[in-house]
């Protein structure tokens, strides 16, 4: 089929047929000796292709490794080529194409069985199997009136695709504005890519305007179809074509719970500005009222935050009003300076019990909300921090000293060959507003100096210590009780030695190569001891014994205690890395304390002096099996006592995308957070498939010691091309009744996802994500396609 430019200067049209297909061919022949007309297009190539030899040095073309888009300079006006078995027509005026016409200009092109184009007004008729090619986007229908130098126009009975945002569907009539703009008459909408007809979801409307570059779409008198049944219809809904922000309704949520109620919410989003927006969200709660939580977010390059606030003006069981505080700000000055600020509050102590939504669903187990605002500033080895911190206490935990305010700063220089030195001041006014509670101020100095001594097969490290802390104690309201000091300062000093050696040997087990290495590492701790009884405790706890802190210098953690310690610490770690990858495929780690002499420094009075000559045992053992299966055990044993004090025991196995498998075994021979009781619990979830399209998910924690569930997560999730389900009932931990005795909810989670429209979900995801280590959701959204994909 010959091609034709079509140009009045030099288009000579003739009545006769085949003079037309000589002059055709003559055309088309003159077309690519002159280079194919170069100001229609060029192509542009970057990386290694670009450096490939010009074939043409005249034109300067170049062999392209992929179709690109490239805009036109500004003066440049793109010419139009028409191509077809017969052509006819008036010189400089129009001109017919009948039988697989084509007519092309720069990226619009018309397709039919046959073309009028009118060079005057610049218009193109076709009709029969219209084709039309818009910037990406195509248009199937019977007739089109298409105006070419702005691709406006229009399509008669069109089925219609969107090659950037999947998108389709069929209508009466669209008017195509420009480039980007289209008006979808008496049609639907999908972005379900599927061959099936009808798709799995649609919507119909009176018209859609189609905006593919604000990527907005906006339908009226619309009706959503999901698998050929109506689920929703509104006059006026406007959806994003992919991701980005509008304003808007989003979809709805609905909950079911054992605590409220049925829950229904609507929020609707003010896309107020690029760097920040508004969420409102009115909730119902059958049990109780309506509750109104607004929502404002804002970004910039040096500041950051959000506030959240949920308000219920009558709780018709507690009869009261009730509300939640959620506020949370960053700043950068520059300079190293910066500033946050932080507010978290509710009105009253069963707020997260009864009140928690989902979207903060983990606020139901929140007992302690922290306010607070501060400065810092970062510059080499200085760190600063001035802050003013507050808490708010929910019944049944523990009540913790605000800080008004607190000054910390801390130095540390390192030196490539010589000592390090490193120091910290803090002072703090510690209150809790209880007369029945010691408050007061602290002055906290602490100092070291260190000697790292260090090789490749060994290390060894003396270090020294001094700690500094001066005391002004005082009862809110009343005097101190005679005896009692007020006024004092505690210094005690503390010396230490860490050493180990690293050995490593290549081996060759399982036909594969390792590297083997045995680490042996011995630390030695001298801290004398002084009666420290009469301090509080202020922010001080005792260290738990594990493997993480067994090199500490101290039992505590915190200023108000230093331990009397006279105590070894031996440990001994072998690893077997993959000598090819690098990977680490197991590590076994055992480690104890010895102690000289008793530890004699408690946190209370009322504490046993601990009188064993060694510790407990703590031993560790990590697992990597191939790329799927991991395990990690961890084991403490008391020899004085002949028993186990604490085992943690996982296991996970991953063969696969969406199949994981997780177990976990849980024992504390005396828990000090919960009364010092026991904890025996199991803990198994899951992620595995059932069949090609549906998944099941699931978690329960059991406690062996009660037998019942403490927690339970059991779920199912259905995928296809163009949409998903997923539904899941969860039993969860929420705080305690009126008794002080833990208490459980239960709710419901679903969430339906109409890909590339719309999901309305209230938090079944985002629990499946928390609740089961690996799971990943099966929903994947499909890659935006680009112009030429399908390039005709």
């Amino acid at each position: 089929m010959p091609l034709t430019h079509l140009d009045p200067a030099t288009l000579q049209l003739v009545p006769n047929s085949l003079r037309v297909l000589r002059l055709i061919g003559i055309a088309t022949t003159l077309f690519m000796v002159l280079g194919l007309l170069p100001t229609l297009s060029r192509a542009e190539l970057t990386g290694i292709t670009e450096q490939q030899t010009r074939p043409n040095v005249l034109w300067g073309l170049r062999v392209a490794s992929q179709l690109e888009k490239h805009a036109l300079p500004s003066s440049a006006q793109p010419a139009i080529f028409v191509m077809s078995e017969v052509a006819s027509g008036t010189i400089d005026h129009d001109t017919s194409l009948e039988g697989n016409a084509e007519l092309r200009r720069y990226m619009s092109v018309i397709k039919a069985d046959s073309i009028h184009y009118n060079l005057d007004t610049d218009i193109a008729d076709a009709s029969g199997h219209v084709h039309v090619l818009n910037n990406g986007n195509v248009f199937i229908g019977s007739d089109a009136h298409w105006k070419v130098g702005s691709s406006e126009g229009y399509i008669t009975q069109p089925k219609y695709y969107f090659h950037l945002t999947g998108a389709s569907g069929d209508a009466e009539r669209i008017d195509i504005i420009d480039d980007t703009l289209s008006l979808v008459r008496h049609g639907t909408y999908t972005g379900c890519q599927c061959d099936i007809n009808p798709p799995a979801w649609y919507v119909r409307a009176a018209q859609f305007e189609i905006d593919t570059d604000a990527k907005l779409g906006i339908a009226r008198n619309s009706v959503v179809f999901f698998q050929g049944v109506p689920i929703f219809g509104s006059p006026w809904l406007s959806f994003l074509l992919s991701g980005g922000c509008q304003s808007g309704f989003l979809p709805p949520t609905i909950m079911m719970g054992s605590v409220s109620g049925l829950e229904m919410s609507l929020p609707y989003y003010f896309n107020l500005a690029p760097n920040y927006d508004l969420t409102l969200t009115p909730r119902i709660i059958t049990r109780r009222g309506m509750l109104i939580s607004p929502s404002f977010r804002y970004l910039s390059s040096t500041y950051s935050g959000n506030i959240t606030a949920e308000y219920l003006p009558y709780d018709r069981i507690t009869n009261t009003k009730r509300y939640a505080v959620f506020f949370n700000h960053s700043q950068n000055f520059g300079n190293g300076f910066s500033g946050y600020a932080l507010y978290n509050r509710v009105s009253d102590k069963t707020y997260s019990e009864d009140l928690s939504s989902s979207s903060s669903f983990q606020m139901n187990r929140q007992m302690l909300y922290q306010q607070e605002a501060g400065l810092t500033y970062n510059n080499g080895p200085w760190a600063v921090l001035l802050r003013e911190q507050q808490w708010q206490t929910l019944p049944s935990s523990t009540a913790l000293y605000n800080r008004e305010p607190q000054l910390y700063v801390k130095y540390n220089r390192y030196s490539v060959d010589g000592p390090d030195f490193g120091a910290e001041i803090d002072a703090t006014r510690f209150s809790m507003y209880r007369a029945d509670v010691t408050e007061g101020a602290r002055f906290v100095f602490n100092s070291n100096v260190e000697y790292p001594i260090s090789y490749p097969g060994y290390f060894f490290t003396p270090k020294a210590q001094w700690h500094f802390a001066l005391y002004n104690l005082f009862l809110r309201g009343v005097d101190m009780p005679s005896g009692q000091i007020k006024h004092f300062n505690i210094s005690v000093p503390t010396l230490s030695f860490n050493s180990g050696l690293i050995f490593d040997r290549s081996l060759h087990i399982f036909g594969q190569d390792y590297i083997q290495t045995l680490e042996p590492r011995l630390q030695y701790v001298y801290t004398p001891y002084l009666n420290q009884e009469c301090a509080p405790l202020f922010d001080t706890d005792a260290v738990d014994f594990s493997l993480a802190d067994i090199f500490m210098e101290s039992s505590f953690i915190g200023n108000d205690r230093v331990a009397d310690l006279n105590r070894l610490t031996a440990a001994i770690a072998s690893r077997f890395i993959d000598s090819t990858s690098g990977d680490e495929r197991a590590h076994f780690v055992i480690a104890r304390q010895y102690y000289f002499r008793n530890q004699r420094v408690m946190l209370m009075r009322s504490q046993l002096l601990a009188q064993a000559a060694r510790s407990d045992v703590s031993i560790g053992v990590s697992l990597k099996i191939g790329n799927s299966f991991s395990s990690k055990q961890m084991f403490q044993y008391s020899q004085n006592k002949n028993q186990l004090i604490r085992t943690n025991l996982g296991f996970s196995w991953s063969p696969a995308t969406h199949r994981v498998l997780n177990m976990a075994y849980r024992y504390t021979h005396s828990n000090k957070i919960q009364s010092y009781e026991p904890i025996n619990q199991l803990v198994v979830s899951a992620q595995w498939p059932l069949t090609h399209r549906v998944y099941s998910v699931g978690r329960i924690n059991y406690n062996l010691i009660l037998h019942y569930l403490t927690d339970a997560l059991v779920g199912f999730e259905y995928d296809t091309q163009c949409w998903s389900f997923g539904i899941g009932l969860q039993k969860y931990a929420n705080g305690v009744n009126s008794s002080n005795q833990p208490s459980t909810g239960t709710r419901m989670l679903a969430q339906l996802q109409l890909k590339g429209f719309a999901t309305v979900d209230n938090g079944l995801v985002s629990q499946f994500r928390s609740s089961i280590l690996g799971y990943r959701p099966i929903s994947q959204l499909s890659v935006p396609q680009t112009q030429f994909t399908d390039y005709q």
